[in-house]
């Protein structure tokens, strides 16, 4: 396959088919977010302000989308694995730049593969953010017993504020942590279509204070949180195999979730059953 046969020119709406074989095929090699390869999220990063794909006999083989509306300029690019190697993703990060000028350039990646990541190196990237995508077969669930005077309750709408709550409590020691607004936070819940309050968890101490929770979306576990003096009690353990269970019992046959690579709940997933299915990232390119 030679790159010189290559027709790199601008794609659109009409060729989402396209860039959806192109994820996919990007998926099956390297792992990562699986629902990279849905509509919704593949238009956000792929379909920006600026595109060029490279096309070979009416196959889409290589694409760059780069925003250019906001402050860093943000870009994501795939080579399919059959054309890695000949100077595809090396020519996608030059055009990228020459489209943000001078301004800085965040890169985002779902699909994490360590030729990539060399490769944004040796452009002078740096690694801002990495975490792993792990998969759980439901056909085979985790058994983790309720610590001792914990109530867990599916989440209501009346609980919101203490689910808020809970949340913030859990996350305030985190580097960076910056808390929203409780209607913005809650908002975003109550217009997720797939937020399942039914099968996410509240849970309250013996002397009634929330201690801990878990968010469901879809067959997410989006969120754990547990608030600091109740942490190493297998608070976040029995809320995640509860939720689990839930799910199994729904009719799910799988559940997903990401997780910080330095965050130390990704080994407590890992003895929960699930397992490492890639990794997604960002990257910035400083300017002087």
């Amino acid at each position: 396959m030679d790159p010189t046969t290559l027709t790199w020119q601008p794609y659109g709406e009409e060729h989402l088919p396209a860039l959806t074989g192109l994820a996919q095929a990007c998926l099956a090699a390297d792992g990562g977010l699986p629902l990279f390869v849905q509509s919704p999220l593949l238009r956000a990063r792929l379909l920006q302000a600026r595109t060029l794909g490279a096309w070979h006999d009416g196959e889409l083989v290589a694409a760059v989308g780069v925003g250019t509306d906001r402050r860093p300029v943000s870009m994501t690019g795939l080579v399919h694995p059959a054309w890695r190697g000949r100077g595809l993703g090396g020519r996608l990060l030059s055009w990228a730049g020459e489209q943000a000028g001078g301004e800085e350039l965040l890169l985002t990646t779902e699909t994490w593969s360590p030729g990539a990541e060399a490769l944004f190196a040796a452009r002078g990237f740096d690694r801002t953010f990495v975490e792993w995508v792990q998969r759980h077969d439901l056909g085979a669930l985790p058994d983790v017993s309720a610590p001792e005077g914990l109530r867990a309750e599916p989440v209501t709408w009346d609980a919101g504020p203490e689910l808020f709550a809970t949340y913030q409590a859990s996350f305030a020691d985190r580097p960076g942590f910056r808390a929203p607004e409780a209607e913005e936070w809650l908002g975003e819940l109550r217009e997720d279509d797939e937020y399942r309050p039914d099968l996410s968890l509240l849970a309250w101490g013996p002397d009634g204070r929330p201690v801990g929770f878990v968010n469901v979306i879809g067959t997410w576990i989006d969120q754990v949180g547990v608030v600091p003096e109740w942490r190493k009690r297998r608070v976040g353990a029995y809320l995640v195999a509860r939720a689990l269970r839930s799910l199994a019992g729904d009719g799910a046959g799988e559940a997903w979730l990401c997780v910080n690579d330095d965050n130390p709940a990704a080994a407590l997933y890992r003895r929960l059953g699930f397992a490492d299915a890639g990794r997604r990232a960002r990257y910035l390119l400083r300017r002087p």
